[in-house]
C-alpha cells in the first residue's frame, strides 16, 4: 500500500484532500470548510451564527520555557477570537477543551484560566463550557468560538473582484521577531543558567508574539463607515500565505507591492540584527493576527485616513498570475512559507 508523507500535502492541502468527499446534507450549513469560520443558519431570518475551533500544542505552538500560563490562556482565546473578526463578525460564546499531564497543579491551571477570563472580559464573550481530560505529556488547547452577524454583512474568502484593492491592518513581522528574541534568551539560558534574560526595549516584539490582540477596532471601523470588504483573513499563517488563500477561495491572481507592506522600524532594525530580511519575516513570519482584506476601489475614501490601514495591492485576473513587485521593479511569484509537519 502506498505511502504519502503528510509534508507532501502540508496543512491545507491535507484538509482538502481529508474534505473533499464530504458534501453538506443541511440547507442551514452556508459555508463549511475552507474559511476562517463555518457560517451557519439556524433560523430564516436573524443573523449566521459563526463557528471556529482552534488547537495548540505544548512544544509545537508554544514554549513554557518563555510563556507565562496567563499570557498563554489569554493568546490561545484571543486567535480564536480574531477568526470570527475575520468574517466580519464578533465573538459571543468560546468553549475551552484541554487535556494536561500530572505535572500540572491546581494553580497552574487558575492561571491559565485567569488569561482565558481576562480575554472575555476585554473581547464581551461568555465562557460556557468545555472538557478536561489527561495527558501523557505535555498541555495541548483545543478551543471553539462562536460569533454572530447579518447574512449580508458576513465576509468569507471568496468575494474578491478584479481590481479590489488588498489591505492590511497594523504593521507585520513583530511577532516573528518576538519568537527569535526569546528562543535566543532561551539558549543563553540553556547555556548559562545564572544569566538573566534581557528584554530591555524589546517588550513591543516579545508582547507581540506571547500576548496577541485582535482586530475588533476594525470591525467597529467598518460599520462606523458602512464598509463590508469583498474578502477577508485574519493573518495567522504569514501575509504570503493568507494572500494565496484569498487567491484561490476568489478564483484570482494579485500584484502586491513590497514598498507598500507595512513594517516598523522597530521591526527592520530587529530582523537585520537577526540577519533576516524584514521583508521576509513580515511576509512569511505569521502570528501577527492582522486582518488583510479586499475593498471595492470606490471604497478607497472610507479608509484613507485611517493610518492603520494600508494598501498592499491589487487583486487582477487570474492569468496574471500571483506576483510580487520588489521596490526596484522587479516581479516575483509569491510563494507561502506556512506549515508544515514534522
Amino acid at each position: 500500500m502506498k505511502r504519502t508523507e503528510l509534508k507532501e500535502l502540508g496543512e491545507f492541502g491535507l484538509i482538502d484532500h481529508l474534505t473533499k468527499a464530504f458534501a453538506h446534507k443541511h440547507a442551514s450549513t452556508i459555508k463549511g470548510v475552507g474559511d476562517d469560520a463555518a457560517a451557519i443558519r439556524y433560523a430564516s431570518e436573524g443573523p449566521l451564527t459563526l463557528v471556529s475551533s482552534d488547537m495548540l500544542v505544548e512544544g509545537i505552538h508554544f514554549d513554557l520555557a518563555y510563556t507565562p500560563l496567563k499570557h498563554l490562556g489569554y493568546k490561545a482565546a484571543v486567535v480564536n477570537f480574531s477568526d470570527i473578526y475575520a468574517m466580519n463578525a464578533r465573538p459571543k460564546q468560546l468553549l475551552v477543551n484541554m487535556a494536561l499531564s500530572n505535572r500540572f497543579s491546581v494553580e497552574a491551571m487558575e492561571e491559565l484560566y485567569a488569561g482565558i477570563q481576562l480575554a472575555c472580559d476585554i473581547y464581551g464573550v461568555d465562557l460556557v463550557g468545555g472538557d478536561t481530560t489527561s495527558s501523557l505529556k505535555g498541555l495541548v488547547l483545543s478551543l471553539t468560538i462562536m460569533g454572530e452577524q447579518a447574512a449580508d454583512k458576513v465576509v468569507y474568502r471568496r468575494g474578491a473582484k478584479a481590481g479590489d484593492l488588498l489591505c492590511v491592518t497594523g504593521h507585520l513581522g513583530g511577532a516573528y521577531l518576538g519568537l527569535q528574541l526569546l528562543e535566543r534568551e532561551k539558549q543563553i539560558f540553556l547555556e548559562q543558567p545564572d544569566m538573566e534574560p534581557d528584554f530591555d526595549g524589546e517588550e513591543e516584539l516579545v508582547g507581540r508574539l506571547l500576548k496577541p490582540e485582535a482586530r475588533q477596532d476594525i470591525i467597529a471601523f467598518f460599520e462606523e463607515q458602512k464598509l463590508v470588504p469583498t474578502a477577508m483573513i485574519d493573518i495567522s499563517d504569514g501575509l504570503s500565505s493568507e494572500a494565496l488563500h484569498l487567491c484561490k477561495q476568489s478564483g484570482l491572481g494579485l500584484l502586491l507591492e513590497e514598498v507598500h507592506v507595512p513594517i516598523k522600524e522597530k521591526v527592520y532594525r530587529k530582523a537585520l540584527d537577526f540577519n533576516l530580511d524584514p521583508l521576509v519575516c513580515a511576509m512569511h513570519g505569521g502570528e501577527d493576527y492582522e486582518l488583510l482584506f479586499c475593498i471595492d476601489p470606490k471604497d478607497a475614501d472610507k479608509i484613507k485616513y485611517n493610518m492603520d490601514i494600508s494598501i498592499i495591492g491589487e487583486m487582477v485576473p487570474a492569468a496574471d498570475g500571483i506576483r510580487l513587485q520588489t521596490k526596484g521593479g522587479k516581479l516575483m511569484d509569491l510563494v507561502a512559507q506556512g506549515w508544515t509537519h514534522h
